[in-house]
């Protein structure tokens, strides 16, 4: 059976699909990012900015009511949010142990590995790695 990560990730390469050029997925990634909720400024500390990032990037996580991950994120810069944004769409909301284990195979059926700039995809893996290491230590603290 097909996790909501996995089904979410379907969503995303679909909607990827649908666009002619790499303008134009950047163009989507961008209004993603215009989309996510604003980050509460309780959350815009320095623990939760993310290492590896060129951009400053926060990445906050609680544990929801029915044993969820709930990410919250924001950056300074817009393609970057976007990307959080698509992050957060994927992983939030999801039980803990299956963010942990999550094959985010979606960044590469888009492309983004391929089309994003070395330092924002080393970005992109450093937010990846921080919401994995969030799904561990949830799990390891249920």
């Amino acid at each position: 059976m097909a996790s909501v990560i996995d089904e979410r990730q379907a969503e995303i390469a679909e909607e990827f699909a649908m666009f002619g050029d790499w303008m134009e997925k950047y163009e989507h990634i961008i209004s993603l990012g215009k989309e996510l909720d604003p980050l509460d400024p309780e959350d815009k500390v320095d623990e939760n900015l993310i290492m590896g990032c060129q951009s400053r990037v926060w990445l906050a996580a609680k544990l929801g009511d029915n044993g969820q991950v709930v990410f919250t994120a924001d950056s300074d810069a817009i393609i970057t949010k976007g990307l959080a944004a698509l992050m957060v769409r994927v992983l939030s909301d999801a039980p803990a142990a299956d963010i942990a284990s999550a094959k985010l195979s979606f960044l590469d059926e888009i492309g983004l590995h391929s089309h994003l700039s070395p330092t924002r995809s080393n970005g992109l893996q450093s937010m990846v790695k921080q919401m994995k290491l969030y799904g561990l230590a949830f799990t390891a603290g249920a």
